[in-house]
C-alpha cells in the first residue's frame, strides 16, 4: 500500500522540486544569506512528510502510533489523512562524492571510499544506489540506479581527484536526481570536505533550492569534528560547515564530521538505522491562500526525545483542524 501510494506521488514530488528554488526564507538559515525572492506560481499537490523519532539513548523508536503525533503547519494544528510506518523498507541511496583536488589530501578520498563501502555492506534486499561525482563543474553520473554493489565499487576505482570544488552547483541538482531510484524511501549521501570555490550558485541560492525538498540529505563532512575549535579558520570555512548543517536540517537529515574511516562508518550505520525506522505523515493542501513556504512542526508524546523532519513545504493552506477537534497539546520536539 505504501509503495503504491508513494509511486503515485513521484510526479508531484518532481513538481515540488521544480519550484522549490523560489521558496521563502526558513525560520533558521545560515548567517549572511539575503532574503530569497518568491515567485508564487504553482502549488504542491500533496505534502508527504517522512520523519524519524528518537527515544532514550538517541535510538529510533519503531512502535510509534498515529495518536502520538500531532502535525502543525506554521504553528496551527492541521488534519492529516495518512500515517504509515516504513520500517525495514528498501531505500534508494543517491551518493554524491566530491572529486576535487583537495580530496587527495590527508586520506580524505580513502575515508570517503570506506564510508561508501560501509553503506554498501549494510544493504538489504531491494536497496538501490546511484553514484554521482563533482569537482569544478556540475555533478555527473558514474552509476545509474543499481542493486549491484560491484557497479559502485568499480566506478569508485576510476575516480582521480582534480580541480576546484563546485559544491553548491552539484548539490542543488541532487534532489531531482534522487527521484531516479525505485524505492519510496530515499536519501542523499553527500561526501565532501565542504569548501566551495567554483560554483555559479551562491549560498543563498542553495538554501532556497533545498527548501521544501522531501528527500533527506546526510552530509558526511570529511573534516575533524574538533578542527573548528583547534585551528584558526576563515569565516568562509566556518560558514560552509554551517551550510552543511543547514542542508541537513532543512531536509530532515543529519550532518556528521569525521576524518577517520571508522568515524564515518559509524555515521553510516546510524543513518541506516534512521532510514529503516521511518514514518510518513501527509495531507492535501486546500488550494486556498497564497503559495508560500510553510513551516512544519511535529508534536509528540513524552517518550519521544527528538525527531528528524524536513523544515517545511511550499504550497497553499493546509486543512486546519477545527478547534473542537484539536487534541490536547503535547510536548513539542524539534528536529535534531
Amino acid at each position: 500500500m505504501l509503495f503504491a501510494f508513494m509511486n503515485r506521488l513521484l510526479p508531484l514530488a518532481a513538481a515540488t522540486l521544480a519550484i522549490s528554488a523560489f521558496a521563502q526564507q526558513p525560520t533558521q538559515q545560515p548567517k549572511d544569506l539575503p532574503p530569497p525572492v518568491v515567485n508564487e506560481t504553482v502549488s504542491v499537490g500533496y505534502v508527504m512528510i517522512p520523519f524519524t523519532v528518537l527515544g532514550e539513548q538517541n535510538r529510533p523508536l519503531t512502535d510509534l502510533r498515529g495518536g502520538e503525533v500531532n502535525l502543525l503547519i506554521d504553528g496551527i494544528p492541521v488534519s492529516s489523512d495518512m500515517f504509515e510506518k516504513s520500517q525495514g523498507a528498501p531505500v534508494s541511496f543517491t551518493i554524491l562524492i566530491d572529486g576535487s583536488g583537495s580530496m587527495a589530501l590527508a586520506g580524505k578520498m580513502d575515508t570517503a571510499f570506506a564510508a561508501i563501502g560501509a553503506l554498501l555492506a549494510h544493504r538489504r534486499p531491494g536497496d538501490d544506489f546511484s553514484l554521482w561525482l563533482f569537482a569544478d563543474s556540475e555533478a555527473r553520473q558514474l552509476v545509474a540506479s543499481t542493486e549491484h554493489p560491484a557497479d559502485v565499487t568499480n566506478a569508485l576505482a576510476t575516480i582521480k581527484p582534480y580541480g576546484k570544488t563546485a559544491f553548491f552547483d552539484a548539490l542543488a541538482s541532487m534532489p531531482e536526481h534522487s527521484l531516479e531510484g525505485r524505492n519510496p524511501t530515499r536519501a542523499i549521501i553527500l561526501l565532501s570536505d565542504g569548501i566551495d570555490n567554483a560554483s555559479q550558485l551562491k549560498r543563498a541560492d542553495l538554501a532556497r533550492l533545498l527548501q521544501g525538498v522531501p528527500t533527506p540529505i546526510y552530509p558526511l563532512g570529511l573534516r575533524n569534528p574538533q578542527e573548528a575549535v583547534l585551528q584558526a579558520h576563515s569565516r568562509e570555512e566556518l560558514s560552509d560547515i554551517d551550510v552543511l548543517r543547514e542542508v541537513a536540517e532543512l531536509t530532515g537529515g543529519k550532518l556528521t564530521l569525521g576524518s577517520e574511516p571508522q568515524q564515518l562508518a559509524l555515521a553510516v550505520a546510524e543513518l541506516e538505522n534512521d532510514l529503516r525506522a521511518q514514518y510518513l505523515i501527509g495531507f492535501s493542501p486546500t488550494g486556498k491562500g497564497a503559495i508560500k513556504y510553510r513551516k512544519i512542526t511535529l508534536k509528540f508524546a513524552g517518550r519521544v526525545r527528538s525527531a528528524r523532519v524536513r523544515a517545511g513545504y511550499l504550497g497553499t493552506e493546509p486543512p486546519v483542524l477545527a478547534a473542537a477537534t484539536r487534541e490536547k497539546p503535547k510536548r513539542e520536539r524539534k528536529g535534531s
